[in-house]
């Protein structure tokens, strides 16, 4: 940490915090007792609070955003010298850096063409949602309007994309919701809702069953996730994604993608669905776009679905009526190609593969010794382990001892994550996304603590 912020009082900002700041996901109640925790510096995947203490961070900035970790200095200088040449023209027109990165990004992504940018997941999603309903009206005359999403998946924030949130406890008192989304079963074969054999083709064949319900004629898509994040980190059965692929094309459903936590290199390839051979109509993605050093978010799409919106005079509708103000900031498009310079030149994807091995070994591992982890799933550097109360039965750990657990490693030096609130009786989800440049010694030093902490909350 650098020696001035040692030295400094930072008494003050954590008083200015308290007083003006309106926290996410936090209840202030707690603040009237006790400090909020201000964080003022991160290198690597370190980090340093007001007080000067310091933490290993296992979750790239609380929310799956930090893919190359802290303190890159060359995506701050070359965010810098955008800003000072342009920093910002709407979105209706080119800049150097949305151009660059657009091509350098279709280049990872086979068989998708086009680049549509905005500065959030949710926002994102939205855009996909949009397009979607706009093509239902120009070319179904107003069918194929429904979108299908999945339980346990998450989609944004936003109105829309809780519309399509497979988390109960997240869309709770922000209804009543726009119609036309509609839910399809998860996939997740520890909590499996079917006793068969190939478990992944009955999963998917439930999506099917809810077309044939709905009319196949009124179902325009289906987001999904390619690995679930805060929904539990449910990585799909085999054959899952083959028979959903196969589904959707026998009923002319685009595939949409939810690539905002996946997306850059957290499964050991450059986007989640890659890992599946998925064939996506849409892709959305955010987060580690830029690792958090500039607001960035894309929706990516075929020239196929690209085309749909340019087939008529100039002087129609039809083109897609829509903007994102920050959409035409040029700090997020220079930041996320200085950010895929630094996966590619540093090995990043290959380092995430070898270090989620590791992760799941060493999780594992403590699954041997603690009978309260009940099952361990994961892909590269984006692991879960489940907690449960008792393993015969598969009863969910109390989400308060969940919590618990997380709240002993940061005790203990080390920050992880956990389904909270998002899921009716099942929040009991060790969830671990360090950052693409861990190295084994991180990687131990959160499963210890992990250890560590099972030992302190469960006595086993």
């Amino acid at each position: 940490m650098s020696l001035n912020l040692k030295q400094n009082d930072l008494s003050h900002v954590v008083a200015a915090d308290r007083e003006h700041v309106w926290h996410h996901l936090s209840q202030h109640k707690q603040y009237e007792t006790a400090d909020p925790r201000v964080f003022v510096e991160g290198r690597g995947l370190k980090l340093w609070d007001a007080n000067g203490k310091e933490y290993l961070d296992a979750v790239s900035g609380g929310v799956w955003t930090v893919n190359v970790g802290y303190g890159r200095e060359s995506i701050a200088n070359a965010v810098r010298d955008q800003l000072i040449k342009l920093n910002y023209y709407a979105g209706a027109a080119g800049n150097v850096p949305a151009a660059l990165f657009a091509q350098k990004l279709i280049e990872k992504m086979p068989g998708l063409a086009r680049v549509y940018y905005s500065n959030s997941g949710s926002e994102a999603n939205e855009k996909a949602f949009k397009m979607v309903r706009q093509i239902a009206a120009r070319h179904h005359n107003g069918k194929k309007w429904k979108i299908l999403y999945r339980e346990r998946d998450y989609h944004g924030t936003t109105i829309g994309t809780l519309a399509s949130s497979g988390q109960p406890q997240r869309a709770e008192q922000y209804g009543p919701y726009p119609d036309g989304f509609i839910m399809v079963p998860h996939c997740l074969e520890y909590r499996k809702q079917w006793d068969v054999e190939k478990y992944g083709e009955r999963a998917a064949d439930a999506i099917e069953e809810v077309i044939r319900r709905e009319g196949p004629d009124t179902i325009g898509a289906i987001i999904l996730e390619p690995v679930t994040a805060g929904g539990g980190v449910i990585t799909p059965p085999e054959g899952y994604w083959q028979r959903v692929q196969e589904i959707c094309r026998k009923h002319e459903i685009l595939i949409i993608i939810d690539e905002v936590v996946c997306g850059l290199g957290r499964t050991g390839s450059w986007f989640g669905y890659q890992q599946y051979d998925i064939k996506p109509d849409i892709v959305t993605m955010a987060k580690g776009v830029a690792s958090g050093y500039a607001a960035i978010s894309c929706t990516v799409t075929t020239e196929r679905v690209f085309e749909m919106f340019k087939d008529a005079p100039q002087d129609s509708m039809s083109y897609f009526r829509d903007i994102s103000t920050f959409g035409g900031c040029t700090a997020g498009p220079v930041a996320a190609l200085e950010n895929m310079r630094i996966i590619e030149d540093e090995g990043l994807l290959e380092n995430t593969t070898r270090m989620g091995e590791r992760t799941l070994a060493n999780l594992n591992a403590l699954m041997e010794k603690h009978s309260v982890i009940g099952d361990v799933r994961g892909k590269g550097l984006f692991c879960g382990a489940e907690l449960v109360a008792d393993r015969q039965s598969r009863e969910p750990a109390d989400e308060k001892l969940v919590q618990a657990v997380v709240a002993d490693c940061l005790g203990q030096g080390v920050i992880i994550g956990a389904t909270n609130r998002s899921l009716n009786g099942l929040n009991n989800t060790l969830c671990l996304s360090p950052a693409l440049v861990a190295t084994s010694n991180d990687v131990d030093r959160i499963t210890d603590a992990i250890d560590r902490a099972l030992t302190n909350v469960f006595g086993c």
